[in-house]
């Protein structure tokens, strides 16, 4: 079969377009130059391996020899897997919704030959339908205006331009910059809470109706507030109730773990099923947070059955984390998860199948189209009180009778997975399988936790090894032994706060040293003068402008995680100008986190750490000896987000400035309780440290003056 330019792509995106009749070109100089040799117009095609409509659009356009043959004639074709190029996905994202008002996947965007966008759209039907034009109308629509009407096509995409410069200009607008971050600022984190309960659901958990998507980085902040005392104990019960009804509905994968995109429908029930690994990352990171919060065991299990998930589906050859798994098998969204009574009655024996399908709602007509997505409609307890039976012999019952269907689903097809391993994406890993490994040291899981340690090191030492080149610059994307595009601000920065996480689970300093690396590289090439960083390093190929995106959508901004991380070195080292760049951020932001907290939550966390009485911990002893784990114990007790930690053997060899100077007490392992590096007596026991832990968090804010060096 006779392929195009994209075969020799590595991005599973592109090489399933490799056999269209579509003479396509991945972006590049090479594309670029014939669109202006030839003064055609660029047809600009955006997707991902996972996107369902992406899948119906090439099924009815680009594999269509007729449409093929009038878009090669009258364009340059390019093709962009958005999570390879997530700045160019940006820019072109935000042309189309200046142009339309809404945006999404596929992205179908046309652009003069020096790139300049003027007409757009998403999805288009292969014949005109839903108030759709059909794309080859839409292609003929196009090629004539811009034959004919070069004028009106220069206009309309020299204003698109602008528009997009004024879009990502709008967080300088938004609220003062330049300001140092203020205890008067706490108003901004308790207006946030407000907002969110105005909008909240409390029937199904979340924030508004239908479509329902996972907002752990939400979540994360409600679960600071909680941990910080404040709010009455509204923060807490909205984090609780959403966590709880995402478990439990059909959004949860109730066999295998982990999480589908989104839900279609306002009670978490029918999930679009594609599974991305930012969403399982991060929200196995927040409900392992929760348990250490609230000590309730079942979201460990949340946590737990997530990772569990991205070892077994998502884990590549090479040690890192595949992007994601489709939505659709065989043509068939979700046939891999849904089951009818009789496929369960096959699998199981008749009691089994009876429990099982009373507490996870399969029925005889089904949930969702004839067959049932597994959802958990009766708990264990509910199912004792009508069965007379144990709740445990039941849990122990349903849990056998998990591991029957999974094992007999595996034999199902399987839903396609994209497999490219982005710097990240899998920073995210990093920091939820190391936050796991520390809280399951501390539940009676010893192995499980070694597990993950070793997961994440082996992908630390990928991501490292593979994209992060010697002169410092960080490439996006792995897979088949080649690394491709420059990472954008969101790679260095998640990168780094996951080789942050790595550190505190294991105390290699590597991690640390890799971590601050990247965030030096942030100041250097990615800083707006006006504050904050923009999204591509002052290296990276020009762009019709140079994207700034402060909002946080399914993965954090660049600039917030960014902010997160400068915060938490900057309490590490004592170095001014890691905390002057992350307050000079968060000014940008101020005048509207309170207002939408839903799209600047990853920034609400950072700002909750900036104004949070820091406790700097340094224990001086071997990570690995029995006393200086007794005391490790101690501080990781709990849920502590406004804690850093550091520890080594040998304090004034490590890179951390937090340990210089510190000395052991008696040849023990001894703990330094510090905030702006000024530390209170150190101590070698555990109960000493504890209470030191706790007369800190009594304390009113700011008892010592914080150490603030020079750049």
């Amino acid at each position: 079969m006779p392929t195009n330019r994209l075969a020799g792509e590595t991005s599973p995106y592109l090489l399933q377009h490799a056999h269209n009749p579509v003479d396509w070109y991945p972006w590049g100089e090479e594309a670029l130059a014939r669109a202006k040799a030839e003064d055609k117009p660029i047809f600009l095609s955006i997707g991902y391996a996972a996107c369902h409509w992406c899948h119906v659009m090439e099924r009815e356009s680009f594999e269509d020899p007729v449409t093929a043959a009038e878009l090669n004639r009258d364009f340059v074709p390019i093709k962009v897997d958005r999570e390879e190029r997530p700045d160019l996905d940006q820019v072109y994202m935000a042309a189309v919704q200046a142009l339309t008002g809404s945006g999404g996947w596929p992205m179908s965007v046309f652009l003069t030959p020096d790139g300049r966008p003027f007409y757009g759209g998403t999805y288009f039907p292969e014949t005109p339908r839903h108030g759709l034009p059909s794309f080859r109308q839409v292609l003929e629509g196009v090629a004539t205006a811009y034959r004919d009407q070069r004028a009106e096509v220069d206009r309309s995409s020299s204003t698109v331009v602008a528009a997009i410069a004024d879009a990502s200009r709008l967080g300088a607008n938004a609220g003062p910059s330049g300001g140092p971050v203020t205890l008067a600022d706490r108003a901004v984190l308790t207006g946030a809470v407000a907002a969110l309960e105005r909008t909240f659901d409390p029937r199904h958990g979340n924030w508004g109706g239908a479509p329902k998507f996972p907002q752990p980085m939400t979540i994360e902040f409600l679960l600071r507030r909680a941990a910080g005392g404040g709010d009455d104990g509204r923060a807490l019960a909205m984090a609780r109730r959403t966590l709880d009804a995402m478990a439990d509905g059909g959004i949860h994968d109730q066999l295998g773990g982990g999480f589908h995109r989104y839900a279609t429908d306002a009670i978490w029930l029918v999930p679009h099923f594609e599974q991305m690994l930012y969403d399982n990352a991060q929200l196995a990171r927040v409900y392992v947070h929760a348990w250490q919060l609230t000590g309730e065991r079942s979201y460990l299990d949340v946590a737990v059955g997530t990772l569990d998930y991205l070892e077994r589906e998502l884990l590549t050859a090479d040690g890192g984390f595949a992007a994601s798994q489709d939505a659709d098998t065989e043509g068939e969204e979700g046939g891999t998860f849904v089951w009818t009574l009789d496929e369960v009655a096959a699998v199981l024996d008749p009691g089994a199948a009876a429990v099982f399908s009373a507490a996870y709602d399969v029925t005889a007509n089904g949930n969702w189209e004839g067959r049932s997505i597994l959802r958990r409609v009766r708990s264990d307890t509910d199912l004792a009180e009508s069965t007379g039976r144990p709740a445990a012999e039941l849990a122990a019952e349903l849990g056998s009778a998990r591991a029957t269907l999974i094992a007999a689903r595996a034999m199902r097809p399987q839903p396609a997975r994209d497999d490219k391993v982005l710097a990240g994406w899998n920073g995210l890993a990093l920091a939820a399988l190391a936050d796991a490994a520390v809280a399951l040291d501390g539940s009676g899981d010893p192995a499980r936790a070694t597990r993950y340690r070793e997961l994440a090191t082996t992908a630390g030492e990928l991501l490292l090894g593979r994209l992060l080149e010697p002169d410092g610059r960080l490439r996006r994307s792995w897979k088949d032994g080649r690394a491709s595009a420059d990472g954008v601000l969101e790679d260095y920065a998640c990168l780094a706060e996951g080789l942050l996480a790595l550190y505190s689970a294991t105390f290699d300093p590597r991690w640390f040293t890799a971590a601050r690396g990247l965030a030096d590289t942030i100041l250097e090439r990615f800083v707006d003068p006006a504050g904050g960083f923009f999204d591509t390093s002052d290296r990276h190929e020009t762009l019709i402008t140079r994207p700034k995106d402060l909002q946080d959508n399914a993965v954090p901004s660049g600039n917030a995680m960014a902010v997160t991380v400068l915060l938490r070195l900057a309490a590490l080292t004592g170095v001014g100008r890691y905390r002057d760049a992350a307050e000079r951020a968060l000014g940008l932001v101020a005048g509207v986190v309170a207002r939408y907290p839903g799209g600047f939550a990853q920034w609400l966390s950072g700002l909750d750490f900036a104004l949070a009485k820091v406790t700097e911990v340094a224990i001086v002893g071997d990570p690995d000896a029995s006393d200086s784990a007794t005391l490790l114990g101690v501080v990781r007790a709990g849920f502590r987000p406004n804690l850093v930690i550091a520890c080594a053997a040998d304090p004034d060899a490590s890179p951390i400035e937090l340990l210089h100077d510190r000395h052991r007490l008696d040849g023990g392992a001894t703990a330094y309780v510090c905030q702006g590096f000024a530390c209170r007596q150190p101590v070698g026991s555990p109960d000493a440290l504890a209470a030191q832990l706790a007369a800190q968090a009594r304390e009113p804010d700011s008892p010592f003056e914080a150490r603030r060096d020079a750049p």
